[in-house]
């Protein structure tokens, strides 16, 4: 079993100034105690009419990563003009680094250096030279100026970097000051609403994801603090390797990366989908879907509410491939936009069209080449199946893969 979430510093204080203030209004005035009046008659007023509460809106936690700014020509800017921004709930923006000395920006150019024109702003007005913050920290600034209710969350990784972000919890007091002082960085404290730690090759002994998070829930208090993690439900595997139910205890939720790591295509096959919702017959890796990832995580104690289902916004592909259906071989990895063996879905609709679907997502076969990705008819069913799990909402990777008028995320509600 989990214990219960530690309560908050801030609402301590204002529960106890509260009763301190009713306390000194009953010696002040010399009213009786509530046990003193408790024979009298008291008129009883009719009740008040109360408004219905409304249930809490599912989260959906848009990535949105800062080497957009370069060869995807995709800007915060974007966010807004999509329409994505009135359907997210929270940005990652990702991302920072944990290195030798502790937490680092990954990009001082793209975070708060880069100069933007009016036509490239989010709201149209361009930087002066006066200011203490450009690039995508202001423009992520701004966004949120137009968007009320929007929070921003600064993730960092530590793997990518090569760097073990396992070793960190060796003083994870230390490492959780390091983020803090960048985070709440004078400049941008306004910016950003908390952190997210990207833990998505769990290493470092067991324990080391719940004392991380546990020091940075003291560090970062009533800050948000959430994880994005594996979802590598075989045994043995990613979700076994970390204390996923010692770390929930310290977090606003995890991010649950279903997707993108489940059949790669950097083989010879067989073909399979990248991101199956659930098995079907002859996948390759039964333990390889999202259904396996939640129900293992949810098996652990975790709260549902605590879990976000994992949505990619880009396919992977094979090339050299003769089958139209899954299971085909291949002689290596389709030529994609940016890298081999992936691409977008704003580019994939466009260049090869789905052509079927299994295991609650879609796949596309054209010429030689054969890809799977997701199209708002799978992600509409990604997100009802979230929702009959009970789930705390959707994540997503990453938003430049998108159609400039939102398709994906509009399907999610």
């Amino acid at each position: 079993m989990t214990t219960p979430h530690r309560p908050r510093t801030r609402l301590r204080v204002l529960i106890a100034a509260a009763c301190t203030a009713a306390l000194g209004a009953t010696l002040l005035t010399g009213t009786p105690t509530a046990s003193a009046r408790e024979s009298e008659p008291v008129a009883m007023a009719p009740p008040a009419a109360t408004a219905p509460i409304a249930p809490p809106r599912n989260k959906v936690v848009g990535t949105y990563t800062s080497w957009s700014i370069y060869g995807r020509n995709f800007h915060v800017k974007d966010i807004q003009t999509s329409g994505s921004a009135a359907k997210l709930t929270h940005i990652r923006y990702f991302h920072g680094y944990v290195g030798s000395t502790g937490c680092q920006l990954g990009d001082g150019y793209a975070d708060f250096n880069k100069f933007y024109h009016a036509a490239q702003s989010v709201d149209g007005v361009a930087d002066t030279w006066e200011q203490r913050v450009w690039g995508n920290f202001n423009q992520l600034r701004k966004l949120k100026k137009l968007n009320p209710g929007l929070k921003v969350l600064l993730s960092f990784d530590g793997w990518s970097w090569l760097n073990d972000l396992g070793e960190a919890p060796a003083d994870a007091k230390a490492l959780a000051r390091s983020c803090h002082a960048v985070v709440e960085d004078p400049r941008w404290a306004d910016v950003f609403d908390g952190i997210d730690i990207d833990w998505k090759y769990p290493n470092g002994g067991r324990k080391s994801l719940r004392k991380l998070m546990s020091a940075m829930r003291a560090e970062f208090d009533d800050d948000l603090v959430t994880a994005t993690i594996t979802a590598d439900a075989a045994p043995g595997g990613g979700i076994d390797a970390a204390d996923h139910e010692g770390a929930a205890d310290h977090v606003d939720w995890f991010n649950v990366m279903t997707y993108g790591l489940y059949h790669t295509s950097h083989t010879r096959g067989p073909t399979a989908p990248h991101s199956p919702l659930r098995a079907y017959p002859g996948i390759p890796r039964r333990y390889a879907t999202t259904d396996a990832a939640i129900r293992k995580l949810k098996d652990l104690g975790i709260p549902a509410g605590k879990l976000l289902l994992g949505i990619s916004f880009e396919g992977h592909g094979w090339t050299g491939v003769t089958r139209q259906t899954p299971g085909g071989t291949a002689t290596g990895p389709a030529q994609g936009t940016y890298e081999p063996g992936a691409d977008h879905y704003r580019v994939l609709k466009a260049t090869c069209p789905a052509t079927g679907r299994v295991g609650g997502t879609a796949y596309a076969h054209c010429g030689t080449d054969w890809w799977s990705y997701d199209t708002p008819d799978t992600v509409a069913g990604k997100a009802a199946y979230g929702k009959r799990q009970g789930l705390g909402g959707t994540f997503l990777w990453d938003l430049s893969g998108d159609t400039p008028d939102g398709e994906l995320i509009k399907a999610i509600r």
